[in-house]
């Protein structure tokens, strides 16, 4: 088997000597690419962010931009990397490099002051600048908003990078100035052509070792093998356990890159979303097919997270605080779990059993999620943090109402961060379902749904707090669907 190698900046580099726990960020700067920053360790501050060359949702390759802190180098095996140093274009013998538009922009509007940070935002800039039809489909300099820029540039692509020195108003001016890439752009061309294909990779030093193996099948077999074994796919979770905890896995599986598990179908009566699509991929590809869905991703972490995380990710850590499981509880959505003697579908509900437990036995991945159809016409998803966006939930409350003439035909609610695990709020559920869609009866409701669950006191916020927040939130959902039908 080849040795494993990254393609940075053009170069092909080896991964090795570097151990099977190593970061791609640890790994850049150790080969003097220290433009790349370790800030906080977590994917929170996007002083590491690179780009790299992933499958594309409307061309064959996207730069993606993602947090180099929390990725294996391993992982990346095969795979094509563009850091800070790289987005400069190479002059002639003994001249310098010309800057990217991106890293102008930031330089020239004064987007750039201690520096620590600017080479993070330059990657997350860059990608965002790379997004295919971004300038097709600018709005209008009068039809601009709050979070997107005239150039068509989505703020949010910078919403996991943080800066303490400009205030942010000159990072933001320098991204809503950028225009479209050039023709002659390396890294525009770039995408017209596919990514690398993924590559099976075996790395092992000091008795731990690093497998990405090239199909589903084959995984499970050494995961029979290795039940004992840290799966991993963005490693967005991983990651923190490794840099924060100092964790160390005898043996990671990565399952990324596997074609089974990368699969999205939409079908008259469902839709399957594969389990190790990031949520990005997801969020570009159903393209607000599911609107429940749509209004979790802006608020589920950063940009720069999304690019990574999976939904298999997210369930499997069994988190009672992940913000997509209220999401698809309140969808009735089922798990293909899978193992090396085959499937069994497993309805959400039912797969939580404790604090991070599950019904997943040893050897099971989650291949994919099942939500059925026709969707709920009255959805919500309230998030309540400290922060708007990028930030952990102290209550997440989602809602999916089937409401006719006036009467509750169907409820379902999913709840997190109020018990040990993400719960279906079923007595809220039956105290709306057969009613009328009123005040009086949101007013019931929102009483019984103070009880559900068992919130705890911590630092995010006491059980009384988040109690009141449950009650408020049906109360929200019931004036927004009542503004809706009057205006």
């Amino acid at each position: 088997m080849k040795r494993p190698t990254i393609t940075v900046n053009g170069t092909e580099t080896p991964i090795a000597p570097a151990a099977p726990h190593t970061t791609a960020l640890d790994l850049l700067r150790e080969r003097g690419l220290t433009g790349t920053k370790e800030g906080c360790a977590e994917g929170e501050c996007g002083a590491c962010s690179v780009l790299v060359a992933r499958p594309g949702v409307d061309k064959p390759t996207d730069w993606v931009a993602v947090n180099a802190c929390l990725v294996p180098a391993a992982a990346l095996d095969g795979q094509e990397v563009i850091t800070s140093e790289g987005l400069a274009t190479a002059g002639a013998p003994g001249t310098p490099a010309a800057l990217h538009p991106v890293q102008e922009e930031m330089a020239s509007r004064g987007g750039s002051q201690c520096g620590y940070c600017t080479p993070g935002f330059v990657c997350s800039m860059a990608a965002e600048y790379y997004r295919p039809g971004r300038c097709e489909h600018a709005p209008g300099e009068a039809e601009a908003d709050a979070e997107h820029g005239p150039n068509g540039f989505d703020l949010h692509a910078l919403s996991g990078n943080l800066c303490r020195c400009t205030g942010y108003r000159p990072i933001r001016d320098a991204a809503y100035a950028v225009g479209a890439p050039a023709d002659e752009d390396p890294l525009a061309r770039r995408r017209e052509q596919a990514p690398p294909a993924p590559v099976a990779t075996e790395y092992a030093q000091d008795d731990r070792s690093f497998v990405r193996k090239n199909t589903l099948a084959e995984t499970l077999r050494l995961l029979r093998e290795r039940p004992d074994a840290t799966v991993v796919a963005g490693s967005t979770d991983w990651g923190v356990e490794v840099n924060i905890r100092s964790r160390r896995a005898d043996c990671v599986i990565a399952v990324d890159r596997l074609p089974e598990l990368r699969e999205l179908h939409v079908t008259d009566d469902r839709i399957e979303l594969g389990a190790a699509l990031t949520l990005t991929e997801i969020e570009r590809r159903l393209d607000c097919e599911v609107p429940l869905l749509a209004e979790l991703f802006p608020q589920f972490a950063s940009r720069l997270i999304r690019n990574g995380a999976t939904l298999g990710g997210n369930l499997g850590t069994g988190s009672p605080i992940g913000d997509s499981p209220p999401v698809l509880l309140a969808l009735e959505a089922t798990l293909l779990l899978a193992d090396a003697d085959g499937e069994r579908e497993v309805p959400l509900a039912d797969y939580f059993t404790g604090y991070r437990q599950s019904v997943r036995r040893p050897g099971e991945l989650i291949r994919a999620v099942r939500i059925p159809r026709p969707l709920s016409p009255v959805t919500a998803f309230h998030k309540i943090a400290k922060r708007r966006f990028d930030d952990i939930s102290s209550v997440a409350v989602a809602f999916a109402l089937d409401v006719e003439d006036g009467v509750v035909r169907k409820a379902r609610i999913g709840l997190g961060g109020v018990a040990a695990t993400p719960i279906r709020a079923l007595a809220t559920e039956a105290a709306l379902e057969g009613l009328p869609w009123t005040a009086d009866t949101v007013d019931a409701a929102a009483r019984v749904l103070r009880g559900e669950g068992t919130p705890m006191d911590d630092h995010r916020a006491s059980a009384l707090y988040r109690s009141a927040m449950l009650g408020q939130s049906l109360k929200k959902l019931y004036a927004q669907t009542t503004e809706a039908a009057q205006s």
